[in-house]
């Protein structure tokens, strides 16, 4: 016999006999705390509909029976889907709201290429398109989207109390130039599930009962902090600081590895030389603030170079570093080193609106820079989506007329991820990061984003002036790439890019415009 106790609803599982609690008379399914069973309720009946795999664990502080606020309303977490992909696995947290007795609606607080979004879901009055392809526009539900991905999600696992049976199928999503993004999801059965949502900031949605241990550390993190595994290159012990990580670099061998999930033994990786340390060592903890927000802690989790791919073999090729970021509920950023300067940037929830010459995003006009081809040629740390070496990506740069903002659309596969941000003055990063290395390997000129007209010009000037001198000079000149050893290293692909092209011609240029680099993460984890 069911109990009815305030609005909660309790059964005894019809598996295993553990008492199956619901907190809100709109849920249709849950998962079995005690067998793992997945069942369907149809009025004071649960029914068995089948097995869900055990939940791995992850990095997020969340929890079943975790509350908070947003909009002015009260939620608690009641229940967790795990989906994934070849892009990677994201969790989708099942929110109840205290509606005040009305109707509660479906809401979900999900992860977003290292983000995090609260959606709605919303009845659709359409019918939407059976194959919409990537990077198209799209009219659904009276607003105009752009289609940012379309993968085959699978079900990982699944657990407390859902709005309905999980299932597998095809996700389908989209995000507008208001900051959104919407999901369709395709099931095997019923019409598709639609949901529009935000981005939010887990700082501000008053969380309470998360995930802790007694010296406030997460309990994901403590959990995983024993967890090792042979590297299937070289057998050396492979221990990874964050358990949502999927790739990671072999302190012993530099072999990039594929992690499993769960306690599996790590199949998959790629060899790769050892390259040199990075400017900013892994593992160091530094302060930044992003434009408008407070300076957060950020940790140095992965690093990885990157290059274009020129066109033709006539083409300069052009090099830069990324440093991921981590903070715990801040989620994920990118600090990008180019010789161009600095810039720290993060992932958009939405997407820039198509304008005459670039895009317009959040009452600002970007003009396009560069489309190129990129791959990441080295990395080190840890990394939230299966980073590949080799692995190409298209890229288009766009920035603001006084060169203070900047965009980027980068496409792998079926996903195309949009990054935004500002330059940064050396001077912050290394002041930031409690850095003592020569200040010529750090001062480059972010001005050099701009694209004004005077300092336009001004390059054209410098670049002309450069061309000359060097042609000038090379004769009693020792070494004609000095300044990109001193910059970035004897063994950086700059410097030998520099004296190679030396060799060949008798005159190098440095990067008059090549790319500031692709600020997305180049996959990882959708909603």
């Amino acid at each position: 016999m069911a109990e009815q106790a305030q609005r909660r609803w309790r059964a005894a599982c019809p598996n295993c006999g553990a008492p199956v609690e619901f907190a809100s008379a709109a849920s249709a399914s849950a998962v079995c705390g005690f067998c793992r069973s997945t069942l369907l309720r149809s009025g004071d009946t649960l029914s068995r509909i089948g097995q869900s795999a055990e939940i791995f664990e992850d990095y997020s502080p969340l929890q079943l029976g975790s509350t908070g606020r947003w909009m002015g309303a009260g939620f608690s977490v009641v229940g967790r889907v795990q989906r994934g992909s070849e892009l990677g696995n994201w969790n989708e947290w099942h929110l109840l709201f205290d509606t005040g007795g009305e109707a509660a609606r479906v809401a979900w607080l999900s992860e977003d290429n290292g983000q995090f979004v609260i959606s709605l879901e919303v009845p659709l009055a359409e019918r939407p398109p059976e194959a919409p392809g990537v990077g198209l526009p799209l009219t659904l539900a009276g607003q105009r989207w752009q289609v940012a991905a379309v993968v085959d999600a699978a079900l990982r696992a699944a657990e407390g109390e859902l709005p309905r049976p999980p299932q597998a199928g095809r996700v389908v999503e989209v995000r507008n130039v208001q900051g959104e993004v919407g999901t369709l999801e395709y099931a095997e059965t019923g019409p598709p599930i639609w949901s529009v949502g935000r981005a939010v900031q887990l700082a501000e949605l008053a969380l309470q009962g998360l995930r802790t241990t007694a010296e406030g550390e997460s309990i994901a993190e403590a959990k995983f902090a024993g967890r090792s595994i042979a590297c299937p290159n070289c057998g050396a012990p492979l221990e990874p600081k964050l358990s949502q990580t999927r790739s990671m670099t072999c302190g012993q061998c530099h072999a990039v590895v594929d992690l499993p999930e769960g306690d599996a033994k790590a199949l998959g990786f790629v060899a790769q030389s050892p390259g040199r340390e990075p400017l900013i060592p892994l593992g160091r903890t530094g302060t930044l603030a992003f434009d408008g927000d407070k300076p957060l802690p950020w940790t140095v989790v992965g690093y990885q170079e990157r290059c274009d791919i020129p066109e033709d073999a006539d083409d300069e090729q052009s090099f830069w570093r990324e440093y991921l970021l981590y903070n715990r509920l801040a989620g994920f950023a990118f600090l990008v080193d180019t010789r161009e300067g600095w810039s720290l940037v993060r992932t958009l929830t939405g997407a820039p609106a198509p304008a005459h010459g670039g895009v317009a995003w959040q009452g600002r006009s970007y003009g396009q820079r560069w489309v190129y081809g990129a791959k990441t040629t080295h990395v080190l740390g840890e990394f939230y989506w299966p980073v590949r070496l080799e692995d190409h990506v298209q890229v288009a740069d766009f920035v603001t007329g006084d060169g203070q903002y900047l965009l980027s659309r980068e496409q792998q596969g079926p996903e195309i991820t949009w990054s935004g941000g500002r330059p940064l003055p050396a001077e912050i990063v290394q002041r930031g990061f409690g850095l003592s290395a020569p200040a010529a390997q750090f001062a480059r000129d972010a001005s050099a984003f701009s694209s004004g007209g005077k300092l336009l010009r001004n390059i054209v000037v410098g670049l002309f002036l450069i061309v000359l001198l060097f042609a000038l000079l090379r004769a009693c000149s020792s070494d004609d790439c000095q300044q990109y050893k001193d910059s970035f290293g004897e063994n950086s692909n700059e410097y030998r890019q520099c004296r190679a092209a030396s060799r060949g011609s008798g005159v190098y240029v440095g990067n008059g415009g090549g790319s500031y680099g692709g600020f997305s993460s180049g996959g990882g984890g959708h909603k």
